[in-house]
């Protein structure tokens, strides 16, 4: 990925290190990994398996955060983020069909 133009990363390149993100969330080390246990967010890895996130999956654990604050189970938060990353999807698929020129 390139960082943007003022140098900063692109919210999908995954820089910060595990201590770094749950300080950032306001969360502790061990509560990203349960989280990371139950499917609701996947850091990339470098090349030593050492857990690498983005902005992007900060954003994620923003909302994650905010489900669990709410008193929402895990398995709750799941299938929400699931149904919201279908709903994006879904969005973004209809605004592409919408651009396309009809033939």
């Amino acid at each position: 990925m390139i960082p943007s133009h003022d140098g900063t990363p692109s919210p999908a390149q995954a820089v910060y290190a595990i201590s770094v993100a749950a300080e950032l969330a306001g969360i502790g080390v061990q509560t990203l990994r349960l989280y990371e246990q139950h499917g609701l967010l996947t850091p990339e890895r470098s090349a030593g398996g050492t857990r690498r996130y983005s902005g992007d999956d900060l954003t994620r654990l923003h909302r994650i955060t905010t489900l669990t604050g709410e008193g929402i189970n895990l398995t709750a938060v799941a299938r929400i983020l699931e149904l919201e990353d279908t709903v994006a999807r879904l969005r973004a698929e209809r605004d592409r069909l919408r651009a396309e020129p009809e033939q």
